[in-house]
């Protein structure tokens, strides 16, 4: 059973998807408004991903290596309180205060699939089967695939997904994420704010912090489904809503990335003096990022880095 389900953002829709076999998942896209519900996300009592968590990746195409560097950076950055404030790592210590403490990112295996093994087109069951590359609790495994590879429902409904596997015989489930690289496909939708939006206001882009509009895109969205995965991994964790239509951690307060964001805008935020590239949170290795804002379950607000 697959259901759609919407959630208002600045300008624009936020389209997820929960698939309970084998897949949850989450996406963005940039439609219409409707106006905001409450924003509540209620416990239901489920296994949050918590403690030492590997995350494996599995590049699917042609990345170059400045582009692997910059997510595995990202991840990386996660766990890098040495980066001056404000930091990815205040960003995701939100996350503590999700019950169940502390999730700690690692990075481990990285696998390459360079050559297209699957095709340039990928069904739902394509992104499955490349997650099953490793079998490993304790892990989220992540399927990034590259701009000239197209998947069932991206730019359409969809910027990427979260979901969980079964592992081995018994009734152990991993969690996986999938996300895509919009650069050439939906950039107004999957990598917003760096592009110019297809529909609502036409505010002027922002400058990407690490000059590659699609990867820094995929950063949003790999921010959010890192958030998601770990706080409502088998849809039974933290979200808003009906099990089937779930607003979770960061997909919330998607749209916003600094104070004072309002439709078609995406709020205050820092500017490189150097670059012009516009930011929110420093990382690992000298590294820039703009990460959305995340819910913080003792304020019930979305909360900002800036």
């Amino acid at each position: 059973m697959t259901s759609i389900y919407r959630f208002a953002i600045p300008f624009a829709f936020l389209i997820l998807f929960f698939t309970v076999e084998p897949a949850v998942g989450t996406a963005r896209k940039l439609t219409a408004l409707v106006q905001q519900q409450p924003l509540v996300l209620k416990y239901h009592n489920g296994a949050l991903l918590k403690g030492k968590i590997t995350v494996n990746l599995i590049w699917y195409g042609q990345f170059t290596p400045i582009q692997r560097s910059i997510i595995v950076d990202f991840i990386q950055s996660l766990n890098s309180p040495q980066a001056p404030l404000p930091s990815a790592s205040s960003w995701w210590k939100t996350i503590d205060m999700y019950k169940g403490g502390s999730s700690t990112l690692v990075v481990g295996k990285q696998i390459l699939h360079e050559d297209y093994t699957l095709g340039k087109s990928l069904k739902n069951s394509h992104l499955v089967a490349l997650a099953n590359k490793v079998n490993q609790l304790d892990a989220i495994n992540i399927v990034l695939t590259a701009k000239d590879v197209a998947v069932d429902g991206f730019c359409m409904s969809r910027c990427g997904t979260h979901g969980s596997k079964p592992v081995g015989n018994g009734k152990a489930r991993a969690a996986y994420v999938w996300v895509g690289n919009s650069e050439t496909q939906c950039p107004g939708q999957c990598a917003w704010p760096f592009h110019q939006p297809i529909y609502g206001p036409q505010t002027p882009p922002l400058v990407a912090p690490n000059g590659d509009v699609g990867v820094d895109g995929m950063i949003i969205n790999l921010a959010t489904l890192l958030a998601g995965t770990v706080t409502n991994p088998f849809n039974n964790g933290y979200f808003q809503g009906p099990a089937t239509a779930p607003l979770e951690a960061v997909s919330a307060c998607t749209g916003v990335f600094g104070s004072g964001a309002y439709p078609g805008d995406p709020g205050r935020v820092l500017v490189d003096k150097s670059t012009g590239a516009s930011y929110n949170a420093n990382g690992a290795n000298g590294r820039k990022y703009l990460l959305p804002a995340m819910w913080d379950p003792q304020t019930s607000a979305c909360k900002t880095l800036v």
